[in-house]
């Protein structure tokens, strides 16, 4: 089974490692704990909220063995970028005004389960869920908005871009050359 296709798993100890939509009667956000307070309270106060209003779509990594239980989280939205925050190489191919992308807002993983890859797992599936989406709705690059420097390394890290204006806004080409097998191996 591949890695991300509309359904992210990967083989787990006892089941499979999948990304869901979160569904409030099925997955429990209140135990969900990352460490990083604004990360946890999205999870737990807005985030059912958000994708109701359509403002988010809220996708949960679980096993499919306790599929209560959240290892780890992300959301995406619609967003847009001015083409002159972008690296003088890509600002040359874009038009001169805002490029449609989409936006990571949120990205954690349960602090018991920290460590060990479900970071880049959950930013794979998330890149992999842009891709899908981009077969209907089209998007330049995936954009996000890091929460620290440590943040910003490790989006760095994946081959993020910082903006021109603002470091840690970065952003992700999703351009034909991006390969899922670089996400992955990060």
């Amino acid at each position: 089974m591949p890695l991300c296709k509309t359904q992210c798993a990967l083989r787990a100890r006892s089941g499979v490692l999948e990304a869901q939509l979160l569904d409030p009667q099925r997955h429990d956000r209140q135990a969900f704990t990352s460490g990083v307070d604004a990360l946890d309270e999205y999870l737990h106060r807005f985030a059912v909220q958000h994708a109701r209003k359509g403002i988010a779509v809220v996708r949960v990594l679980v096993d499919t063995d306790m599929p209560e239980t959240i290892l780890g989280y992300y959301s995406l939205s619609a967003a847009q970028i001015d083409a002159v925050q972008m690296d003088a190489p890509t600002r040359q191919k874009l038009p001169r005004y805002p490029v449609p992308c989409f936006r990571l807002g949120r990205l954690a993983v349960h602090s018991a389960h920290q460590g060990v890859g479900l970071g880049r797992l959950l930013m794979g599936c998330a890149v992999e869920h842009c891709f899908e989406a981009r077969k209907t709705v089209a998007a330049y690059a995936l954009v996000v908005d890091a929460k620290g420097e440590n943040a910003g390394a490790l989006y760095r890290h994946y081959g993020f871009v910082p903006c021109r204006d603002n470091p840690m806004t970065l952003y992700l080409s999703l351009g034909a050359n991006l390969s899922m097998n670089e996400i992955r191996s990060g």
